[in-house]
């Protein structure tokens, strides 16, 4: 029988059945998971409207209030893999071998392409004034210190990938494929899941082309660092847009 190691091993060039999942934690620890982001997140802002109501509205807070929900979640996505799995290795098939930067790159490569194309309908159908993430709300109204920007820069480019790829086509892929779905339907769920629950309904359209190639590493490659860097190719003309308007270098 080929064990969770054997099949995390294969190769990424062929679309293989999905691995055998031995874990104990399912669709539940992904639910869990989220909880905590929200509700992280709502504890924040709950004790800064109460210890400083001025600050509210402060993009270096909501930056505060985006990155701590966000990490705290993948921690706790992590800490299941450990406790109740066989750790993130073999349980979210977190790996960064050379092969997965490749194929990161490739579908990167795509993502931008398909993004780019994507970001100018959806603008189109929207309109400028509606044509923004929830990130770059943050910083057109106000400058930021350099410490923040940069600070924002590095988690929109780098480490929110990480967070997201760990959490949806980590923790929710596995939850997934635990319960026997074939790999095409854990894509095309996670995709979906992973737009929808970004709370941003004007977005949803455009974070699902977004998804797409990022889901199409994790499919093809049966792993997690195929995904990861297919996010972060994808994120990074967006998050050097977001630094420069918010260091004052380029318009919002």
């Amino acid at each position: 029988m080929t064990t969770e190691r054997e099949a995390t091993e294969t190769s990424g060039s062929q679309l293989a059945g999905p691995p055998v999942r031995t874990h104990r934690w399912g669709f539940g620890a992904f639910l869990f998971v989220f909880a905590v982001f929200v509700l992280s997140a709502v504890v924040i802002g709950a004790i800064v409207g109460t210890v400083a109501p001025e600050s509210t509205n402060s993009a270096t807070v909501a930056l505060v209030g985006t990155i701590v929900p966000t990490v705290l979640a993948t921690v706790v996505a992590l800490l299941v893999t450990k406790l109740r799995g066989n750790g993130p290795a073999v349980d979210l098939r977190w790996s960064f071998t050379r092969e997965d930067v490749r194929a990161g790159f490739k579908f990167g490569a795509l993502g931008l392409v398909c993004t780019t194309v994507a970001a100018v309908v959806w603008t189109n159908v929207v309109g400028e004034e509606n044509a923004s993430s929830a990130v770059s709300q943050l910083v057109e109204n106000e400058r930021m210190p350099i410490s923040a920007a940069i600070a924002m820069f590095l988690f929109v480019w780098l480490v929110g990938p990480i967070c997201e790829e760990v959490i949806y086509r980590g923790l929710l892929w596995g939850a997934l494929e635990r319960l026997a779905w074939g790999r095409w339907a854990v894509f095309g769920l996670t995709t979906v899941i992973f737009a929808v629950s970004h709370l941003e309904p004007l977005r949803t359209s455009l974070l699902l082309v977004i998804g797409i190639p990022i889901g199409l590493a994790r499919l093809f490659t049966g792993r997690l660092g195929a995904s990861i860097v297919t996010h972060q190719v994808n994120n990074f003309l967006p998050a050097l847009a977001v630094l420069l308007v918010a260091l004052g270098v380029m318009p919002a």
